[in-house]
């Protein structure tokens, strides 16, 4: 038995409808994955360095992606490790602790936020995890207030590369 012209048109028609549902669904949950901040807990390491997060200094950073958060022990191991290029490729959201409203000593976890919007005081002498690091700051007024008080410079998140990396790394030894 042949179908009919018209009723296998129809047919087709359905079929590549209800593909392209089903792809879209697929797409949907994809792009509903959570990438929101995760906080810290005691006994993570940092994925760069491989040291204990807990007890240092200063702020952290994160990179939640659909294939799990990385955590590191500082904003500096965070962005060197996101300037390599293929981590930029991993669909990350990069988050780090807002420094107006956290304790240099303990960074609190409800105030994190994303990396790429945030504002970089370079060059200020307060240790982190890895020696200096960059405070990480939602307001530019609250990073200004920092650098000119602490001597440093702001920075947003586009300006910073390795060479401002190097640059702080010299600042400190390591803690």
């Amino acid at each position: 038995m042949q179908i009919p012209l018209p009723l296998r048109l129809y047919l087709i028609t359905l079929l590549i409808g209800l593909l392209g549902l089903i792809a879209g669904c697929d797409e949907s949950h994809q792009g509903s994955a959570n990438l929101a901040p995760v906080p810290f807990h005691s006994g993570e390491e940092c994925h760069v360095c491989g040291m204990l997060i807990e007890g240092f200094p200063g702020p952290k950073g994160e990179a939640v992606a659909a294939d799990g958060v990385r955590k590191f022990c500082s904003t500096a191991e965070l962005l060197g490790w996101w300037l390599q290029p293929e981590n930029q490729q991993s669909g990350a959201r990069l988050y780090v602790h807002n420094m107006a409203h956290s304790s240099w000593d303990h960074p609190d976890d409800r105030h994190l936020i994303d990396a790429t919007t945030a504002y970089y005081v370079a060059g200020v002498p307060r240790p982190g995890a890895m020696g200096a690091t960059l405070a990480s700051f939602a307001e530019r007024s609250d990073a200004e207030r920092m650098a000119n008080a602490e001597g440093g410079r702001v920075l947003r998140f586009s300006e910073i590369d390795q060479s401002v990396l190097q640059g702080i790394s010299g600042d400190h030894q390591h803690h």
